[in-house]
């Protein structure tokens, strides 16, 4: 659509003929993968936030698939980058009630009718930040494939700060002044993810952290409080979430996210770099990056049977939403990532074409001027 020159006037075929390759290639493999038939599925749950259809694309699916009448369907619009975990929290839900279900969470975005043709800053970064990307995934609470899981849903934690009207406005789709329509990424946008985490993380960490940690940060924060053995304005207590969490899944939200999040959390280069290497890999693939910063930990091998992943995503509400998984295996697939992950990391993330262009920055916009006698082919 962008290399046609169509990116002002999107027609409705292209979001749909976007998410429907998309569908058709993800959902395909992960059931042969499975050796699971579509009539075995109990459960759909789709989120697409940016494209709403009728039929609805999970409809969609359905027909293509031809699932059974009976099926239980969640079509999710609106909820941003952290829709994910909202789709798992749903299936969780379900599975709590009935047995023996197999459910099939499919998560991506459409950009095509949404990109940004305008000249406002804050909205043009979304065109930078956003690729397409998708995940097909398989849920079930069926004794009998319990050999096939790859992971276990331990807890799961939702926090929503939409009451705050700082958070609200940080992340939002809107009209700029020439009324092109595109997706606001605010300059509180990093204040509001940090916010929003440390209030998730209160919540979650209890479930999650052994005892010991948990009182140890509570004596710390108590001590430092009271100024007892400390100078006033010292370094603040951090929890440390490795003591109950071998591995973080950070949404990769934009390098200033992934910093921020990292610092306030006290964690490694190491522990960030599958959020890096994802954002600089396929950028910002909305809901589905978690996915892909998984993946990246299963190319590189790093998950080991009862290793416990923090999952952690963040979206426009403003909302985060944590999980924690536990593996069940050893993993080492390629997946995605079989084609690239042994170029990864790469020696640095400097972006190769700033020396040549950096220079178009300290430009003056009045020196670029088209000579009078040039045509535009």
């Amino acid at each position: 659509m962008v290399f046609d020159g169509r990116e002002a006037c999107p027609t409705y075929e292209d979001g749909i003929v976007e998410m429907e390759e998309f569908f058709h290639d993800s959902i395909d493999k992960v059931l042969k993968r499975n050796k699971i038939s579509p009539s075995e599925i109990d459960v759909l749950v789709v989120n697409i936030s940016m494209l709403a259809c009728m039929p609805s694309l999970a409809a969609r699916i359905i027909n293509y698939y031809k699932l059974r009448e009976d099926i239980k369907v969640y079509n999710i619009t609106g909820m941003g980058c952290s829709a994910s975990l909202i789709s798992i929290n749903i299936v969780e839900s379900i599975f709590k009630n009935e047995k023996n279900k197999v459910a099939l969470m499919v998560t991506s975005e459409s950009l095509s009718p949404n990109w940004y043709t305008g000249n406002n800053r804050s909205m043009i970064l979304a065109n930078c930040l956003f690729r397409t990307g998708g995940c097909a995934i398989l849920l079930t609470n069926k004794v009998a494939l319990k050999n096939k899981a790859m992971f276990r849903l331990k807890k799961l934690v939702r926090t929503h700060h939409g009451s705050k009207d700082e958070a609200y406005a940080s992340c939002v789709q809107k009209e700029d002044e020439q009324g092109n329509i595109g997706f606001h990424l605010d300059k509180t946008l990093p204040k509001a993810a940090t916010r929003a985490l440390v209030d998730n993380l209160k919540t979650i960490a209890p479930l999650i952290l052994p005892m010991r940690e948990l009182l140890r940060f509570a004596i710390a924060l108590f001590v430092k409080k009271m100024n007892w053995g400390s100078t006033k304005g010292g370094p603040r207590p951090v929890i440390n979430f490795k003591t109950g969490v071998d591995h973080i899944c950070l949404h990769t939200g934009g390098k200033a996210v992934i910093d921020g999040v990292g610092a306030n959390l006290n964690l490694t280069e190491y522990d960030l770099e599958p959020a890096r290497m994802t954002l600089h890999r396929f950028g910002n693939t909305s809901a589905s990056s978690l996915w892909y910063v998984l993946g990246y930990m299963e190319a590189k091998k790093r998950l080991k049977k009862g290793d416990k992943v923090l999952m952690i995503g963040f979206g426009a509400g403003f909302k985060c939403n944590s999980c924690l998984w536990e593996v069940l295996r050893d993993l080492s697939d390629g997946n995605v990532w079989k084609d690239c992950v042994d170029n990864y990391p790469p020696n640095t993330l400097v972006n190769p074409f700033l020396e040549k262009f950096g220079w178009l920055h300290d430009e003056d916009p009045d020196t670029f001027n088209m000579p009078d006698d040039y045509v535009i082919p």
